[in-house]
């Protein structure tokens, strides 16, 4: 994904705070960049605990099924897996900017992947790759695989394993061994129905030890138990580093105003760069439903709705946790407010027009068209709402854009898309 710099213009430098004098009104004094960081940095240690303890219950329902497997079974965890991603997703817009976050996100949300690196495929899916040497590796189907042309043990499936071993083997970011698409394809299996209806249709008796189809059901049941383990792991790990003091929230409450320039920067790289463009517009582009974020489980619209309400409510400075206590403080939307309030009822209307858009892709995915058909080509109205969406989310990074110049944060680098600035460099 390239990068690009937006050149804005720094506007007026105040020392130690973006208020001009008295004329901001004794209830927004307390609302600085150093307070504006704080509760960001708060918000984000809820978000991320919650997504720990969804992951915990998804743990939990998959321990479930794997010790009696049924169809039963099977769709508690299915569903425990769709619940997880919701407090996941809302997090998203704290990895741009912030470099902690950024580096470790790999481990839970890489995709696409080549699930043949994992477990076996349909003969459609292909023999070889001419990119990835562990195409069609499928370690649950063997004890020993080459990796950079040696063999690696692989007979115990562990978590370690598959963090220090599989997870990008051999140079391959397609090689996604851990994280939510991993355990996604274990639940679902591939969804071999194109741009026609239906998803993954993985049946549970390929856990099933006494009837078992697939083969291999032990080692199958071995890694999904141990890549739910280190999903686990993962998360619990990045809620630590958000408690105060921890690594991640320091890049935003360290230098307020610098927090300030990573919030924003979070911001506007999910709206461009990553949503609008490498999550939407390229499928759009494609008519591919490879290029839809949750492919196996044909819940991409969920996905895709709550990375853009983790957009608002980073604006808003709310959110409400998984107990339903509901989280407000100091805002980037009130720090606007005092500088330019037409610029903050902007900003906030954008977000709320993108946030509907998604609901109106959800809407028509729950009535029974999931997103992979709403990318067919010829579906006139599925591609529309589609590109609605990546409109939106183009206008509002524009007024994102202008909020980052008003509040006079000069240097900040936003992630691009060639879907946007050069489809024809992507075009089929």
């Amino acid at each position: 994904m390239r990068r690009i710099t937006l050149s804005l213009a720094a506007g007026v430098t105040l020392a130690g705070s973006l208020f001009l004098g008295p004329a901001t009104g004794a209830a927004l004094a307390a609302t600085d960049e150093k307070a504006v960081a704080e509760h960001f940095a708060a918000v984000g240690l809820a978000k991320f605990e919650d997504t720990a303890a969804s992951a915990e219950a998804l743990d939990k329902a998959i321990n479930a099924f794997l010790a009696a497997p049924s169809e039963e079974g099977l769709k508690a965890a299915r569903e425990a897996w769709k619940k997880a991603r919701i407090p996941y997703l809302r997090t998203e817009v704290y990895r741009f900017g912030n470099p902690v976050v950024d580096d470790w996100e790999g481990r839970v949300n890489a995709w696409p992947l080549d699930e043949g690196l994992i477990d076996y495929v349909d003969e459609s899916y292909g023999s070889e790759s001419d990119e990835n040497a562990l195409f069609v590796a499928n370690v649950i189907g063997n004890t020993v695989i080459k990796i950079d042309g040696k063999d690696v043990d692989v007979s115990e499936i562990t978590p370690e394993l598959i963090a220090g071993k599989l997870q990008s083997a051999g140079g391959v970011d397609a090689n996604v061994a851990s994280g939510y698409h991993a355990i996604e394809f274990l639940l679902w299996g591939q969804d071999l129905n194109g741009t026609g209806p239906g998803a993954g249709n993985r049946p549970y008796t390929d856990y099933d030890l006494k009837n078992c189809t697939g083969g291999h059901c032990d080692r199958r049941a071995a890694y999904l138990k141990a890549a739910s383990a280190l999903l686990v792991a993962d998360l619990k790990e990045m809620a630590g580093k958000w408690k105060p003091g921890g690594e991640a929230a320091r890049v935003i409450t360290d230098d307020p105003k610098k927090g300030v320039s990573a919030i924003l920067t979070g911001m506007g790289s999910l709206s461009y760069g990553e949503l609008a463009g490498e999550r939407m517009k390229l499928g759009l582009i494609l008519h591919d439903p490879e290029e839809e974020q949750d492919c196996f489980s044909d819940n991409t619209h969920n996905s895709h709705l709550n990375d853009a309400r983790g957009l608002q409510e980073a604006y808003t400075g709310t959110y409400e946790r998984m107990d339903g206590t509901k989280m407000s403080g100091p805002s980037l939307s009130e720090l606007v407010a005092a500088k330019d309030k037409a610029l903050d009822a902007e900003l906030t209307a954008k977000l709320q027009k993108t946030v509907s858009a998604m609901e109106a892709i959800a809407k028509r995915a729950e009535g029974g068209e999931a997103y992979d058909q709403m990318l067919a080509e010829g579906n006139t109205a599925g591609n529309q709402l589609i590109q609605t969406a990546v409109d939106d989310l183009v206008d509002q990074t524009k007024s994102i854009q202008r909020v980052i110049a008003t509040l006079g944060l000069s240097g900040v680098t936003l992630e691009g898309s060639d879907s946007l600035d050069n489809p024809g460099a992507v075009a089929p």
